[in-house]
């Protein structure tokens, strides 16, 4: 069975980790975690990085210090993982989901300026992905009417929009670094702070509350409680495991991108199906491949006929508009023309550090054979 998805994993993880236990430092902020933090730094150009537990815990950290409250409303596309709207509504947000357009299945930003109201404080775009929203527009718009933009970039490390790094350009960036991602450590994340003023509110927040962070740089003989907070801070058993990826960060996305090119080359001018588009502006990280098939019941009998020969290929989001807690807590501005119908078409195959040319070749074989060819 080649299955969807391989967590990755270079050799050095374990080692990497066992020194973590060596030096009696397993808990958060450990030499591991800075390494994390430094890198992502370096990378993305952002003013601080911190590793989180969860990028649901970065994004919740985001919404605590843009000071979401109830009553605010909180503008993003209903097509995007749960986290990206559980982070405001546990502050009390109503969510505005606005439609995504056909090419990118990203935030359509054309429609987000018309769905504000005195209510809004933030926008939240989703790079799905990899592949950069329209940033220039929203943090025009952003900017013109005050609001904060906090970019769920949760798959687009090493992604970049006219070469700024996603994550960076709002207010607040928000990685993951869950199993299904490029680099994994297992769950984890990391929240990226553009501006400087918001940095120690955040090492409070991520430290339960404590200025324990400036404690352990000697910035005061004690520490205390300060503030609203949690345990956002994962252990540097896991920052251990993520380093190792981290080193060799250019060779995994190389490695993708080749299994991502091999499935570009073999289906973008077959014309059976629709394939990403990638506008000339944006450089993606090979995150995902899919395919976007005539519709829902197509794509069930090919998730069949795939499975029949040994390929796990998988849907992906239903639209948060449509369950349970999206029409409790959020609603739909305008007319949900794509959302719904280009989501119930999308089809991910296989993607993942290591999986072989060979293996990609008979996927793409049983693609083909799946439409006569």
């Amino acid at each position: 069975m080649i299955g969807f998805n391989v967590a990755p994993f270079v050799g050095k993880e374990l080692e990497y980790m066992k020194r973590a236990v060596d030096n009696h430092k397993i808990c958060g902020d450990g030499e591991y975690t800075k390494k994390c933090n430094k890198w992502i730094e370096e990378k993305t150009g952002t003013s601080k990085a911190l590793l989180t537990t969860s990028c649901t815990h970065a994004t919740e950290m985001a919404a605590l210090l843009c000071d979401i409250r109830p009553g605010d409303e909180v503008i993003m596309p209903s097509y995007t993982f749960v986290s990206t709207a559980d982070a405001f509504v546990l502050r009390g947000a109503k969510i505005v989901f606005v439609d995504i357009r056909p090419d990118t299945m990203n935030i359509n930003e054309k429609l987000i300026e018309e769905a504000i109201t005195h209510k809004t404080k933030a926008i939240v775009p989703v790079h799905y992905a990899g592949v950069s929203c329209e940033m220039d527009t929203i943090l025009a718009i952003a900017k013109l009417h005050n609001l904060y933009v906090i970019e769920d970039a949760a798959q687009g490390i090493m992604s970049s929009y006219k070469n700024r790094a996603l994550g960076s350009m709002g207010e607040f960036g928000c990685f993951s670094f869950h199993e299904t991602k490029n680099f994994s450590m297992g769950e984890g994340g990391a929240l990226m702070i553009r501006e400087k003023q918001f940095v120690e509110r955040a090492e409070i927040l991520r430290e339960k509350g404590t200025n324990r962070s400036k404690f352990f740089r000697g910035e005061v003989d004690k520490y205390s409680w300060c503030d609203m907070g949690s345990s956002y801070l994962p252990s540097d058993l896991n920052a251990a495991y993520l380093w190792a990826q981290l080193e060799i960060a250019e060779e995994i996305i190389m490695n993708r991108m080749n299994t991502w090119n091999m499935y570009d080359e073999a289906f973008r001018d077959w014309g059976n199906f629709d394939v990403p588009v990638i506008p000339p502006e944006c450089e993606h990280n090979a995150h995902m491949y899919y395919i976007k098939v005539k519709d829902i019941e197509e794509r069930t009998k090919i998730i069949a006929y795939l499975l029949e020969n040994n390929i796990k290929a998988v849907f992906h989001y239903v639209p948060l508009h449509s369950s349970q807690a999206g029409l409790k807590f959020g609603r739909f501005h305008g007319e949900d023309i794509y959302t719904t119908k280009e989501s119930e078409r999308l089809l991910r195959l296989p993607l993942y550090y290591g999986i072989k040319p060979e293996q990609v070749e008979y996927i793409i074989q049983k693609v083909k054979a799946f439409y006569g060819a």
